[in-house]
């Protein structure tokens, strides 16, 4: 298919770099240049990430990361989800009046993983030096960088309430009681400072300095930091109250990043690959398993069939979502089940002519009750703030005081292939800690106070995350890709990757095409709220499409023209070109290559 493009597609052979800033994305293509793989650059780019959109992510916060070595061809997971910490039990929250997590402030706090998890990947699969890798970040931090304007509007609309009630905040992200403007320089000094420390970490070797490093973070000056403010800590939080956090030096000390194995699908001729249940990443595959069953190369991809198909496909995978995934180190999670072929052509069965305002997750023998408890969830009247809003995805059409995630994509010209999806951390989301330059995450948010689920609050649990980076292979061609976005990460790539496939759409075309999302099914962020039969769809798909779907019974609301999605994406040919494209919603994802 070929048409308007609002940039080309990227194609080149030295490598490429695709994320959601141009700085970043500057940043590892330099890391490239010098003569890094695509390891460092990922490794630099996030870290940069972290500086240049802090409303999106932070060095406390969560990180997944799918790769491909190109020395042993494999494909490979980074689980740099941190678990809840010890004290984080279900009666400890009860205690407090609770019956959801709140979704901001120190009680929404999971142990830290992203820093841990890209030095594990820098360790094991980079080359270059830790300060060599982190020197961009620090300068950024130190020495400023033009503060976009969503973040700028972030930071002032949070001025009152960071002086207010987290004067720690205040002190960084508006210090002398002022927010940058938009393409103001903006300096992080103490996160320049802390960087700085732990890009100083001593060591025999290149790994043992690496070494260092996470253990300066995880038992040294940061988590000592980290445990002197939460020992006497009381702050407010989206639940309207004041709560004290549960985190200790001694979480971050027993804790460390880790590799597994992903969870696969094979899709006309495609292999794709995703994190385990413990992330929302199956949805995306169920829901091809699903597709299989249906003719979608026969269907105009902007027509009301196809959309149509996608989202009940949608509503079907998210309902096995919320009823069967968490973390499967401590529950048994049916996957081999739900992924199989059996069981996605009993589902497509439920795809009708008309929209489903049902939640209907499937029933699988010695499980029904988790589907039972699902339904249930999704019906639920909580006791919520009435005046808080969901923590996330930050979009153009949404608030912009929630918190978000950025993307990057990274392959290098001997063939190694990096996707990752850093979240978690947002300057919204908590606290900052005194003398860190950065607050902790909200990821324990995912989590539920009712006993007995793979999601229900407990220690060294991991919280099942939206994060959902993907990496794609058929016939010696690889592709990695991914968005921020919270629950509709898995959608907007499914969307995009089937365009891709069924269509012939190049990555440029299908990241400007117009995009959609279900809402029908139960929230993953704090109020946690479903939406039956719920959709938003951009109105570049036509108003006959609007029309038709809003014939089928589907409560279609229509998204500002280009504001649904951040999807950045990176190819590699049999022969070695490489393709790479960003989005250009925002105004602000880029990818770069020769």
């Amino acid at each position: 298919m070929t048409g308007f493009t609002t940039r080309p597609e990227i194609r080149g052979t030295f490598g490429t770099v695709a994320s959601t800033h141009w700085i970043a994305s500057a940043t590892g293509m330099g890391i490239l240049e010098r003569g890094g793989n695509a390891f460092d650059a990922a490794v630099a780019t996030g870290l940069v990430l972290q500086v240049v959109e802090p409303h999106l992510n932070g060095p406390a916060g969560d990180l997944p990361v799918i790769f491909r070595s190109a020395e042993t061809g494999k494909v490979e997971v980074v689980c740099a989800q941190g678990p809840a910490p010890a004290a984080a039990t279900i009666e400890h929250y009860k205690a407090q009046g609770l019956d959801l997590i709140p979704g901001t402030g120190l009680l929404a706090t999971v142990i830290p993983g992203a820093f841990d998890g890209w030095m594990l990947m820098l360790r094991d699969h980079g080359t270059m030096e830790i300060a060599d890798v982190m020197r961009p970040a620090i300068d950024y931090a130190r020495d400023g960088h033009p503060v976009l304007p969503r973040v700028a509007a972030t930071m002032q609309g949070l001025v009152e309430y960071f002086e207010t009630e987290w004067p720690t905040s205040a002190a960084v992200w508006a210090p002398g009681g002022r927010a940058p403007q938009a393409h103001e320089l903006f300096c992080n000094p103490d996160l320049a400072d802390t960087y700085e420390r732990l890009a100083q970490a001593e060591g025999a070797t290149r790994e043992a300095r690496i070494d260092a490093a996470r253990a300066m973070w995880a038992e040294g000056f940061v988590a000592e930091a980290v445990e002197e403010y939460l020992k006497d800590a009381e702050v407010h939080d989206v639940s309207g109250r004041k709560n004290r956090g549960v985190l200790t030096k001694d979480d971050m000390a027993g804790w460390r990043a880790s590799y597994e194995a992903p969870v696969s699908i094979d899709y006309h001729g495609w292999t794709v690959h995703k994190t385990g249940p413990w992330g929302q990443g199956p949805v995306l595959l169920q829901a091809l398993s699903i597709l299989k069953n249906v003719d979608l190369a026969a269907m105009d991809p902007n027509g009301p069939d196809f959309v149509h198909a996608v989202i009940e496909a949608m509503k079907l995978a998210y309902a096995d979502r919320e009823a069967y995934y968490g973390d499967p180190a401590q529950s048994d999670i049916p996957m081999k089940v739900l992924l199989s072929d059996v069981y996605g052509a009993e589902r497509a069965k439920l795809i009708g002519e008309s929209a489903s305002t049902e939640q209907r997750p499937g029933r699988i023998e010695g499980f029904a009750h988790l589907a039972e408890a699902a339904i249930e969830r999704a019906g639920r009247d909580f006791d919520r703030n009435p005046d808080a809003a969901p923590q996330e995805p930050t979009m153009a059409h949404l608030s912009e005081k929630r918190g978000d995630t950025v993307h990057l994509d990274v392959i290098d010209k001997w063939g190694n292939m990096v996707a990752a999806t850093p979240s978690g951390g947002w300057l919204q989301s908590s606290p900052v800690i005194p003398g860190l330059g950065f607050p902790l995450n909200s990821r324990a948010q995912m989590f539920w106070l009712d006993e007995g689920l793979p999601t229900s609050l407990a220690p060294g649990r991991r919280p099942r995350t939206t994060l959902t980076p993907s990496l794609a292979e058929k016939d010696g061609r690889a592709i990695v890709f991914g968005t921020p976005g919270g629950d509709q990460q898995d959608q907007w790539q499914l969307v995009w990757f089937l365009r891709f496939v069924h269509h012939g759409f190049d990555l440029q075309q299908g990241m400007d095409a117009p995009l959609f999302h279900s809402l029908h099914f139960q929230g993953s962020f704090y109020p946690r709220e479903a939406k039956p039969g719920e959709m938003m769809i951009e109105p570049s798909v036509g108003e006959d499409t609007i029309a038709a779907l809003r014939a089928r019974g589907h409560a279609v609301t229509v998204a500002e023209p280009w504001s649904v999605g951040r999807l950045t994406a990176a190819l590699r040919e049999p022969d070695g070109l490489l393709r790479a494209a960003a989005t250009p919603r925002l105004m602000q994802a880029y990818a770069v290559g020769r």
